[in-house]
């Protein structure tokens, strides 16, 4: 588990390289979709956090020429927040669902990703977990495929292609989220592990702490603010955000919905 490639962000605290054991698991060949997340909310009327708040981030490219000034994030400024925007308007209350039911849903929070979970008799994966599935079966390759980002010239994944924020090319076939099993499975059958859409997982987000973990199912740590994140989304690119690969992690509060942000559940093997 982790990576020392000399690409890697230090300051994600992915290093070092580490022998670890997971305890089988099962884990969804694919993100939970729109219609599988609709699902849900038409059995028990449940409300996401943007929905409560009435607002979330929008990456800016999606946003209507005369979109008025809004609060953006100071570190990334291509994102936006956008009053009625949420998991069934992801762009903003203009935007809908319309042939996206079998796209990831996004902007859900942790939150609302362990309230699905519940629903279904599921839970996240550990981050551990995560990336042990994220790998098929492959040691130390930067994706879950090997090291070729494109193979033979075959795009393998829905990462933006382009100059990041100002066009995005769609050479993958795709800008914006591309159906949850898109692109061909890794060895373990799993859509998606790269690209596309971050990942939730039951993980607490530290830099540090994995350094004296157990190498035996290891979770993060017991307090935190944050959670982690894997996978990367729709809009990394290598020249600002290399997070696209199976070893790869950022941290967010578990209240805060993206339109690049969904997840997929997991089961303890024989529960």
């Amino acid at each position: 588990m982790g990576c020392e490639d000399p690409g890697a962000y230090a300051e994600d605290g992915e290093g070092p390289v580490r022998e670890v054991r997971v305890r089988s698991f099962l884990l969804d060949r694919v993100c939970v979709s729109n219609a599988r997340f609709a699902a849900f909310v038409d059995d028990t009327g449940y409300r996401t956090d943007a929905e409560q708040a009435g607002t979330a981030f929008v990456f800016a490219g999606f946003l209507p020429a005369d979109f008025p000034p809004t609060r953006g994030v100071a570190a990334a400024p291509w994102w936006r927040e956008v009053p009625g925007a949420d998991w069934r308007h992801p762009e903003g209350p203009w935007s809908d669902l319309d042939g996206r039911a079998e796209h990831p849903v996004v902007q859900v929070s942790w939150h609302d990703a362990q309230s699905f979970c519940a629903w279904a008799g599921l839970r996240l994966p550990t981050e551990a977990e995560w990336e042990y599935a994220a790998r098929g079966g492959l040691s130390q390759q930067r994706f879950p495929w090997g090291n070729q980002l494109t193979p033979n010239g075959e795009h393998r994944m829905n990462v933006f292609q382009g100059r990041f924020p100002d066009r995005d090319t769609g050479k993958d076939g795709y800008t914006g989220t591309a159906p949850v099993d898109a692109f061909p499975p890794n060895e373990f059958g799993l859509h998606n592990m790269t690209g596309n859409v971050w990942e939730w997982t039951a993980d607490r987000w530290s830099v540090t702490w994995h350094r004296t973990a157990s190498p035996v199912d290891p979770q993060g740590p017991p307090d935190g603010d944050e959670r982690v994140l894997r996978g990367g989304s729709y809009l990394c690119h290598a020249s600002y955000c290399w997070r696209y690969r199976t070893s790869a992690r950022m941290g967010s509060t578990p209240d805060s919905p993206t339109g690049n942000v969904g997840f997929r559940c997991a089961r303890t093997a024989g529960s």
